[in-house]
Parts: C-alpha cells; sequence; structure tokens
C-alpha cells in the first residue's frame, strides 16, 4: 500500500474537556493556576540547584534536568489549552497538529529514560558508594542526559516519520484539548489497523524496557538497604519514596493506555491531562517536600533574595 500526502484537511477541530461555557470558564481559572504553580515550581528547583554549590552533585544535576523536562512538558499543549477554554472554536492548524506529537514522544521518551538514569544514579550511591564520584563523573552525567533526549527525539521521529503523510480527506474533529497520536491516526482515509500496530509497539516497546530498568534498579536498591544502618536506611529510603511515586506517577496512566490502546474513553482525557499538567506541577512537590536537601537550599536562596531586596 502506498501512501500519499493527499491531505485536503489543513486544520483540525479540538474538542477540548467539555462544551459547557460555565465550566470552561472555571476550568480556565483552575488550569491558569496548575500552569503557573508548574513553571514557577520547576524552575525555582532549576534556579536552586544551579546557584546552590552544595547540590552540585550528579542527583541534583539530574533532578533539574528533569524539572526542565516538565516545563517543556507542562508546555507544549497547556498554554493553548488554556487559551481555548475562552474561545467558540478550537482549531489548530496541520502543522500545529504534528508539532504536538512530535513533542509529546519527544519530552514523554525523554522523561522515561532519564527516570531510569536517575534511578542508575541512586543505585551507584546506594550500592557501589566508594566508586560514586568515580562512576557518576560530570561526563558520565551529561552522556546520560543526552542520550535521554536522543532517544526521545529518535522515538518521536519514528512516529511522525509516517504520521505526516498520512492521507486525511476529510474527518477532522479531535476528542480531546491536543493531538494525540491514536487520535489523529484514527482519522486518516484508509485502514489504520497496522499503524495502530505500529505505534502500539514502538511506544509499547520503549515503556516497558525503562520500566523493567526501573524495577529491577530499585528492587536491588531496597534489598542493599535492608542491610545498611538505620540512618542510612531512614535518608535512602527518603529518596527513593520520592523516585518511586514520581514513576509510579509517570507510568501509572501508560499502563491503561497499553491495555485499551485504541479504544476511546471518558478517562483517556483525563490521562490526558495527567501527563501534560498533574505530573510536571506534582513532581517538585514530591522531591521538594521529601528532600530536606532541596528545602534548606530554597531556605537559603529566599534568605538571598530578601537580604539583596533590603540592600536597594
Amino acid at each position: 500500500m502506498e501512501w500519499s500526502n493527499k491531505s485536503v484537511v489543513t486544520e483540525f477541530i479540538l474538542l477540548g474537556l467539555s462544551s459547557s461555557w460555565g465550566l470552561q470558564l472555571s476550568l480556565f481559572f483552575v488550569f491558569s493556576i496548575f500552569y503557573g504553580a508548574t513553571i514557577l515550581g520547576n524552575m525555582l528547583i532549576i534556579l536552586t540547584v544551579i546557584t546552590d554549590s552544595q547540590l552540585h552533585s550528579p542527583m541534583y544535576f539530574l533532578l533539574s534536568n528533569l524539572s526542565f523536562i516538565d516545563v517543556c512538558q507542562a508546555t507544549f499543549a497547556t498554554p493553548k489549552m488554556i487559551a481555548d477554554f475562552l474561545k467558540e472554536h478550537k482549531t489548530i492548524t496541520f502543522k500545529g497538529c504534528m508539532s504536538q506529537i512530535f513533542f509529546l514522544h519527544v519530552f514523554g521518551g525523554s522523561e522515561m529514560v532519564l527516570l531510569v538514569a536517575m534511578a542508575y544514579d541512586r543505585y551507584i550511591a546506594i550500592c557501589k558508594p566508594l566508586h560514586y564520584t568515580t562512576i557518576m563523573s560530570q561526563r558520565v552525567c551529561t552522556i546520560l542526559v543526552g542520550v535521554s533526549w536522543t532517544i526521545g527525539i529518535l522515538h518521536s521521529a519514528s512516529h511522525l516519520a509516517f504520521t505526516v503523510n498520512l492521507p486525511f480527506c476529510g474527518p477532522n474533529k479531535v476528542d480531546n484539548f491536543f493531538c494525540d497520536l491514536p487520535v489523529v491516526i484514527k482519522l486518516a482515509c484508509l485502514d489504520t489497523y497496522f499503524l495502530e500496530i505500529m505505534v502500539l509497539t514502538n511506544s509499547g516497546l520503549l515503556s516497558l524496557i525503562c520500566f523493567i530498568l526501573l524495577l529491577i534498579s530499585y528492587t536491588v536498591i531496597l534489598v542493599t538497604v535492608q542491610h545498611q544502618s538505620s540512618r542510612g536506611t531512614s535518608k535512602a529510603l527518603s529518596i527513593l519514596s520520592a523516585h518511586v511515586t514520581v514513576v509510579l506517577l509517570f507510568f501509572g496512566p501508560l499502563l491503561f493506555i497499553y491495555i485499551w490502546p485504541f479504544n476511546s474513553f471518558p478517562i483517556d482525557k483525563f490521562i490526558s491531562i495527567c501527563f501534560t499538567v498533574f505530573t510536571p506541577f506534582l513532581n517538585p512537590i514530591i522531591y521538594t517536600l521529601r528532600n530536606e536537601e532541596v528545602k534548606a537550599a530554597m531556605r537559603k536562596l529566599r534568605s538571598r533574595h530578601i537580604e539583596s531586596h533590603h540592600m536597594f
């Protein structure tokens, strides 16, 4: 079967979260607050890690990169969703739709691999503490971050390579607040069964590999922690609990997606909100509340800001 770009669709109609004007107005204020708090929280973590020399370590270097990805994840679709709450007709251009698909999978794929890198960092720190500084050098950390972005970009490009050339010749209503790949593929004017299997295999394989690596890492870490002193165990478990919570927040919705990948359910929109709004919002809260070093560094940053303000 030959595919050619005979698309006559120049824009897609986004059905959004609700057709009720009153509810949309309420959602406008709610998600505006969530988005603002997400950007502020993640940027605060990045700024704190950069300015505090005590946080210049592999764990916090990776954490600041996770915060950067969360900023990107929250920004590729949420501002448009917020603006669309005030519009009667919610549309997005064909190129804009393809861009959203691309960035969704870039940031999602990169975050999955980065979470594995963060688990590897904790594995070395807890299981091989004497070799930690040697193994987790600045060069290794930079490579891990580079690999996460490279895999995310390749993963997304493999999806976009066939999606952008699909023939869209009529139906253009996307039942979501952004262009989600499974929903957009269904609008193509051909039998999409084979494409759906390709998407499921591509995304599912990456997710499964990352999840298995995370499961192995945290299992080994927990076994190791049980043989350490109570003080060391308490600190390690505190950090681990934050990591595990973030992993569950990220991979939990994926479980639902890959059990019923191309069937439409009302909960699909909630899962989309989890990825683009709730997860980026909760990540900085989880890492801050469970980490005394980050909280202490933030207090120091606030004190410096207050002192500099009084000087002027």
